[in-house]
């Protein structure tokens, strides 16, 4: 996992975006419980996360993929919504909706747990907003990814996985 984290860090040292030393010594390195980081993980800055709204970076090592989850509905209120914005490198965001030709690869033996097949390529520079209760899921290109992502309040604990073997603490 030392070697995850190093390349991480140069990734979001890699961006030209400014991080203070206390942000790059915050990053949290989400491996699921699956511990498989580098096929199913995701890397994380958090900025500001309020009961209004979150602000986070994330970088996804080459091909890395975050699973398929959805944000529910939580005490009355829509669940997140939220805005990924590509910075560096590629991602392939897969959501619900038409299903096509998916060029993201589906971590072997996990064929099950990843049901939505609408695939939208974000490059640098472009962005797309997912609604609550979507289920969807990301996959960086061969060169990884720097994603920002803006959104309402993130709460992790429920967050809905479709593959009931991951943990999110």
């Amino acid at each position: 996992m030392e070697d995850s984290k190093e390349k991480v860090k140069n990734y979001f040292l890699s961006s030209e975006i400014v991080f203070t030393s206390e942000e790059l010594d915050s990053i949290e390195y989400a491996d699921f419980g699956l511990d498989n980081f580098e096929v199913e993980g995701l890397s994380l800055i958090v900025y500001e996360n309020n009961d209004r709204y979150c602000a986070k970076e994330m970088v996804l090592l080459p091909n890395q993929t975050c699973p398929e989850h959805l944000h529910p509905d939580r005490n009355g209120s829509p669940g997140k919504q939220e805005t990924f914005r590509c910075r560096k490198g590629s991602v392939y965001l897969i959501v619900e909706g038409k299903s096509g030709d998916v060029k993201a690869k589906v971590p072997n033996g996990k064929e099950s747990f990843y049901t939505v097949k609408h695939e939208i390529l974000l490059l640098p520079g472009e962005q797309y907003t997912i609604m609550p209760n979507t289920k969807h899921w990301f996959q960086a290109g061969a060169e990884g990814a720097v994603i920002s992502e803006f959104s309402s309040n993130s709460d992790d604990a429920s967050d809905v996985f479709t593959d009931p073997n991951i943990k999110r603490v």
